[in-house]
């Protein structure tokens, strides 16, 4: 039980209607949640408007609502606080209620285009090999010291952030990696929580559905370093033009990373290969048993971040060394019969670009690179065409299927992105609606010693048509297939 005026602490508010003494159980933003003795706060979202199920809430427990606008009648038996905002007023009422728990431990928050879930993930794993209790939230998995969640946002909610945070606070984690998503940031889920450092991967074209300009996609993911305090570091890909946009009004004190140009922490490629990747870092060679361009900016970030947190030198590259990669990232394996399987998350043009190129890097010439991917549906329909070129350009052959189409015609999509293709790559695609079908074709053209990526789902383990998820592993397909195939 909280007292009400204990957890407004350092909320804007404009007004109160009632006793800020009265004490609370619970706080929701979900109508559906609320129970006797609830706080709920009322919020304007895209779907819904949260001032819509006051009422509700109110006769199924709450004491107290927080909102922006009041309602024309005011209950007395209970309290009403009015704020400008009350997403921000729900993420700093839930770091209150938790006792604020990010800043009982070293939370870093890792953001940007791509290469979000990889850092984060690959931090814990550095972190819980040198011997700290780690906590994880990200897109694919939630974990609490070794103990895993099922993980639905790339940012949870402002209310299981601060949840998951003190859970790990009271099992004795000590450092936390977050990936931190434009939508989170712009929906103020990480307001009131304390980061001990940032960092920033990439900046390309995604989720401008949502944001509508690449500028103000820009603009949100900078606002999380700006918001960062002097105690702070602030750790950001400078080969990446963004990165010196993202360091421009922060407080925090300023790192870089890079692979091309100077910078605090810097790595080179020596070698490059499906069974692993030659490094040097800061001067150290280490091998390391992920491949390719994207995952060398990913391992020196996090070196980077590693190297702030005081971690020596020497351990650090022998614990990246024994690193491993994360699901549905460059997730392969080479069958019974030479076929080289390729299973990744890339859903955006340069994620997609950048595994089509390490996999053309690597390659002797002879192989065919046969690429399955698509383009989900309700989401950035600018970059379709964009995925197309870049896919017919960089592959041998592609086979253009459904992602995961929502309430769109998957047929639509694919056309969209057929729009895409070079007339002199037009022979290299064909289209299959099944994606299940479509895998088992690129199988069928595979023979020895050629490369199948399938693209866009990695590590997904459903595929969803018309509001139902049904269960759809890529891996677990071409893996299937290939046995089939092959027997």
């Amino acid at each position: 039980m909280k007292v009400v005026k204990d957890i407004l602490y350092k909320v804007a508010i404009n007004a109160i209607h009632g006793t800020t003494s009265v004490r609370v159980n619970a706080i929701t933003f979900d109508s559906r949640q609320v129970k006797e003795g609830c706080l709920f706060v009322a919020q304007k979202g895209l779907l819904f408007d949260g001032h819509q199920f006051i009422a509700k809430a109110i006769e199924q427990g709450a004491k107290v609502i927080v909102c922006e606008n009041l309602p024309n009648q005011l209950q007395q038996h209970v309290t009403y606080v009015q704020v400008d905002d009350s997403n921000a007023s729900l993420a700093i009422i839930a770091s209150n209620f938790y006792d604020n728990p990010s800043s009982k431990l070293k939370l870093i928050g890792i953001t940007g285009t791509n290469g979000k879930t990889t850092v984060a993930t690959l931090l814990y794993q550095l972190f819980q090999q040198a011997g700290f209790k780690s906590g994880l939230l990200s897109t694919v998995k939630i974990l609490i010291d070794k103990e895993a969640l099922p993980a639905t946002h790339t940012t949870p909610n402002s209310v299981l952030i601060n949840k998951y945070l003190n859970e790990m606070v009271q099992k004795g984690v000590t450092h936390c990696f977050m990936e931190v998503s434009s939508h989170g940031i712009h929906q103020k889920r990480t307001e009131g929580l304390h980061f001990e450092g940032a960092v920033f991967t990439n900046l390309t074209h995604d989720h401008l559905d949502y944001h509508n300009t690449f500028k103000a996609y820009r603009d949100v993911k900078k606002s999380f370093f700006d918001n960062l305090p002097k105690t702070s570091f602030a750790l950001v890909n400078i080969d990446d033009k963004n990165g010196a946009v993202m360091l421009q009004n922060t407080k925090a004190k300023k790192y870089t990373y890079a692979l091309k140009t100077m910078a605090d922490f810097k790595a080179k490629i020596l070698e490059n290969q499906f069974s692993g990747m030659l490094l040097s870092v800061q001067g150290n060679e280490v091998w390391t048993k992920l491949i390719g361009t994207f995952n060398a900016y990913n391992l020196v970030a996090v070196y980077g971040v590693s190297n702030l947190l005081g971690i020596p030198t020497l351990a650090s590259l022998t614990y990246l060394s024994k690193l491993e990669s994360v699901n549905g990232r460059f997730q392969h394996f080479i069958s019974k019969e030479g076929i080289t399987a390729v299973v990744d998350y890339a859903h955006t043009p340069d994620a997609l670009a950048n595994v089509l190129d390490t996999i053309n890097n690597i390659r002797t010439g002879n192989e065919q690179v046969i690429t399955v991917v698509g383009c989900g549906g309700d989401r950035d329909k600018a970059k379709r065409p964009v995925m197309g070129r870049i896919a017919s350009r960089l592959s041998t052959q592609v086979v253009f299927t459904s992602d995961n189409p929502r309430s769109e015609d998957p047929q639509c999509i694919i056309e969209e992105i057929e729009a895409g293709v070079d007339p002199e790559n037009y022979k290299k695609t064909i289209s299959i609606l099944d994606r299940r079908q479509a895998i088992k074709t690129a199988a069928k053209l595979a023979k020895r010693g050629d490369i199948i990526l399938i693209a866009g789902k990695g590590h997904e383990t459903y595929q969803e048509v018309k509001g139902v998820r049904n269960h759809f592993d890529d891996y677990e397909e071409i893996s299937n297939i290939l046995k089939v195939i092959e027997n």
